[in-house]
């Protein structure tokens, strides 16, 4: 009688150690799930408050829209290349000038900060960039906000690579008030070398426009020269919109 219930005790006490190692093993796969749960949320947040403009792939090109400048005599010339970093846009402009746009919403509330990688690698010193004759750039980026029913009425800013005024200058372009020029970088302090940039849209449009601007509705590259008649050479790189 006493070895049966000897069997018994110690078949219930490893029937317990058993449940005990499930329960053991079922936490430990919950407090595992939850660490997973709780990186993919991090890892989307983190990824939601980074909006990548382009991609600066051959099909990309392809599908951009293009648009020549009126009065220009032909289209500044696109191609797509690769280094270390990444994909590149290449645009060289001679005497040209057309821009690659796309419509794309940004919440200026959730990511207001543009990043942007360029470079030029022959500029256009020595004209006034702040007349007609000379409002050219080797490389700069638009940020359209739609403000009526035609293009006319848009408000723009115009982030440019200068080739001759200081960082932080700003002026309405000369053909119209609704776009201002903002120089990001310059090629006074950086010619011929990666820079990487960035500024606070939606501050901006409030300085610049006195506007308070909630959404973006397009972006736009353009390098051009024909006001000049000269040639330029500029690189686009890793153009991107962050919360901070």
């Amino acid at each position: 009688m006493e070895a049966g219930l000897h069997t018994s005790f110690l078949a219930l006490q490893k029937n317990i150690e058993n449940l005990l190692n499930c329960l053991i093993g079922i936490r430990m796969i919950i407090k595992y799930f939850k660490i997973l749960i709780l990186s993919a949320f991090f890892f989307s947040t983190s990824n939601a408050n980074e909006i990548k403009v382009f991609e600066f792939t051959e099909e990309e090109l392809n599908n951009l829209e293009v648009r020549k400048v009126r009065g220009a005599k032909t289209k500044t010339f696109y191609s797509v290349g690769k280094n270390d970093v990444g994909n590149f846009l290449r645009a060289e402009a001679d005497n040209s000038a057309s821009g690659l746009g796309k419509e794309i919403m940004i919440d200026l509330n959730l990511t207001p900060i543009i990043n942007i990688t360029w470079k030029v690698e022959e500029d256009l010193s020595g004209i006034n960039e702040q007349s007609k004759k000379g409002h050219d750039y080797a490389a700069r980026v638009f940020v359209i906000k739609k403000t009526g029913a035609t293009p006319l009425s848009n408000r723009a800013i115009n982030y440019v690579f200068s080739s001759n005024l200081n960082i932080n200058h700003s002026n309405p372009s000369p053909y119209t008030k609704k776009s201002i020029d903002y120089v990001l970088s310059t090629t006074i302090e950086n010619l011929n070398e990666w820079v990487t940039v960035k500024a606070n849209v939606k501050e901006h449009f409030t300085k610049l426009h006195n506007l308070d601007v909630n959404k973006l509705n397009g972006i736009a590259i353009m390098s051009d020269t024909d006001n000049s008649k000269r040639k330029s050479v500029a690189y686009y790189q890793n153009i991107y919109f962050s919360s901070k």
